[in-house]
């Protein structure tokens, strides 16, 4: 049975305590309520109730503690997303310790760095195919401080049971310990290093408080009411701040159920098993599942075609209106419903059926984008934030909302545009700082308020606009300022495209690589009945070249001239996390890819020039 809004618990634990004693006030508030899902065989019938949820969270503080974690000592977590993951967070936490969470897919170099740089006393690995990417780190660690949460374990590392029992036998001969520990921490305390997985540089570590988080989810629920009545499917890693804070501390904060994708590549299985009412997820999900959609349809019949466009035509023009606050006409009500019945409903059910909304963050979301899928009746509230704010600056809300923006900012910080543009904030959220890198922390902390290299505005209403990171701004030969993510998401507004980078800093003009959709290219070859050739000969046919220019200038008009592609690469495969081009939350790595193809852009900018040559010669422009 679902609980009031008035019986929830009051915000005073908050006020002056740490997240243990969140989750332990809720633990005592919701009692044998399912906190907690896992797959098991194929289906979600693993679970935890929160009584449990806060027993293992003890048992692991405990065996913890006998292995030799004191507060302030650095613990961390090399998993991917798993009940598991929150046990050995919550009991790390509960003794005043610190939790580095260390990306499962991160590169050994990334990995090396994050042990020594933070310290760790001890790791939680998830499996041995983990275990193996640090065994050679052993020696670091305390004498057996390293925990398997697979069962069993292998070569003298305990699987997490094993090290529960050690807790439970400690709690006998150490009575009153753990809620002592727990008494101690305070909410100034440090509660996490998240290194950052940024485009450029290497990782920082950056120090984040229970305070931190604590206002944060506060914050974000003055924008986004949630209960218990609500569940969301965790996928993004809980090694990024977005979903540590998103899917995890802000979700149970408020009695939300928690179920755990099997993997990535299952999602889709599992959002039609969990059925969730919430889920939380980066752009590029969004991205694909609308490009999955399209080529569906054009698969489809002719006639199921036009279905299709009437609806989503139909939806819009209902959304726009919607959107407006206009009365919508009878007829256009009952063909919307005609709409949501026979072309939606199928998108809906695919999403579980019963999501209330998406939330996007971690990278700008395409404002055509999420105006489609509002027209299917399934909203994505966009919002933005930084690992170094907790994370959530701005959010959308469902009654206060506006596409194409970040939404406006959450209770309790201060929000400001600099004079150059630049987003600035100060409040219970922003970092302690830098992990043994003051320097980096005096740049960007001063006078109060963190500096975060991103460009925006505030319109007439309140809502923030995120324009461009500060370091990624292009300067063109011709000194015009450029925004690179302006140009990129209105190239993927069109899901011929899959990814885009818009590049040209001190050129003459913007060039860029593209990695078009496969099979939209393989079906416009077999319709025009191009001949037979591989995929990467396909994206070097006069022909198909000309057709995708075709489709890059559309999306170009209306723009000033030196803010135009003039020449484009195309690339057959997507940049790749596995291939150290994407960070975790799926943004592009700007400068690593530049690096990469240095000699393709050279290349492409002197064939370019010397065409533009030939055509100055023989009277015709470009």
């Amino acid at each position: 049975m679902a609980t009031k809004r008035s019986e929830f618990p009051p915000d005073c634990v908050e006020e002056n305590g740490n997240l243990i004693q969140v989750f332990q006030d809720r633990a005592r508030f919701f009692g044998s309520k399912k906190a907690l899902f896992y797959k098991v065989e194929g289906g979600y019938a693993g679970s935890y109730n929160w009584q449990e949820w806060m027993v293992i969270a003890k048992e692991v503080a405990l065996a913890l503690h006998a292995l030799g974690i004191r507060k302030g000592d650095h613990v961390g977590i090399l998993s991917e997303n798993r009940p598991e993951w929150t046990f050995a967070d919550l009991g790390i936490l509960s003794l005043g310790a610190v939790t580095v969470p260390i990306y499962p897919t991160a590169s050994l170099e990334d990995t090396r760095h994050i042990i020594e740089h933070s310290d760790l006393k001890a790791l939680f690995v998830s499996s041995q195919e983990q275990y193996r990417k640090i065994e050679g780190f052993r020696s670091r660690f305390l004498p057996a401080g390293i925990i398997m949460f697979d069962r069993g374990g292998f070569a003298n590392v305990p699987g997490l049971e094993k090290f529960r029992d050690g807790g439970r036998s400690y709690e006998s001969s150490h009575p009153g310990l753990y809620e002592q520990c727990v008494k101690n921490v305070s909410p100034d305390d440090l509660a996490t290093i998240i290194y950052t997985s940024g485009t450029t540089g290497a990782p920082k570590g950056v120090m984040l408080t229970h305070r931190n988080f604590i206002a944060n989810y506060q914050g974000s629920f003055q924008r986004i009411q949630i209960d218990d009545r609500d569940s969301v499917l965790s996928f993004l890693p809980l090694s990024h701040v977005f979903e540590r804070l998103a899917g995890y501390y802000y979700q149970a904060a408020y009695g939300v159920s928690i179920a755990y994708a099997e993997s990535l590549m299952s999602v889709g299985e599992d959002i039609r098993k969990v059925r969730p009412t919430i889920v939380v997820a980066v752009p590029r999900f969004y991205e694909k599942t609308y490009s999955r959609i399209f080529e569906e349809v054009a698969k489809a019949p002719a006639w199921k075609q036009k279905l299709f466009h009437w609806g989503v035509r139909v939806g819009m023009r209902t959304a726009q209106m919607k959107i407006r606050k206009q009365k919508i006409p009878l007829w256009l009500a009952f063909y919307n419903s005609i709409a949501k019945a026979i072309v939606f409903k199928k998108i809906k059910r695919a999403m579980g059926g019963r999501i209330r909304f998406f939330i996007s963050g971690g990278a700008p979301l395409s404002k055509d984008l999420a105006r489609f899928f509002y027209a299917a009746d399934i909203m994505i509230l966009e919002g933005y934030g930084l690992t170094e704010t907790s994370p959530v600056i701005a959010v959308n809300a469902l009654d206060d909302f506006k596409f194409g923006t970040v939404g406006k900012p959450i209770a309790g910080i201060r929000v400001k545009i600099a004079e150059d543009g630049e987003i600035l904030t100060s409040g219970p959220c922003v970092m302690k700082g830098y992990y043994r890198n003051p320097q980096a922390t005096s740049e960007c902390i001063k006078d109060g308020w963190f500096h975060t290299g991103d460009i925006g505005r505030f319109d007439d209403e309140g809502f923030l606009h995120i324009t461009d990171r500060k370091k990624d701004m292009i300067v063109t030969a011709g000194g015009k300022n450029v925004s690179p993510q302006n140009i990129e998401s209105r190239i993927l507004q069109d899901n011929l495209f899959v990814q885009a980078i818009v590049l040209g800093d001190k050129r003459p003009y913007l060039c860029a690589l593209l990695v078009p959709q496969q099979q939209e290219v393989l079906r416009y070859a077999q319709e025009h009945q191009l001949g037979d050739m591989t995929y990467e000969k396909m994206l070097g046919c006069p022909e198909i070249r000309a057709w995708i220019s075709e489709r890059l200038s559309q999306k170009m008009e209306g723009l000033a001239s030196y803010e135009t592609v003039k020449a484009f690469m195309l690339l057959p495969k997507e940049f790749t996390l596995a291939a150290g081009e994407m960070t975790p939350t799926l943004k592009i790595k700007r400068r690593i890819v530049m690096k990469e193809y240095q000699k393709e852009i050279d290349e492409l900018y002197r064939q370019t020039d010397q065409a533009w040559e030939v055509r100055q010669k023989s009277g015709t422009s470009r």
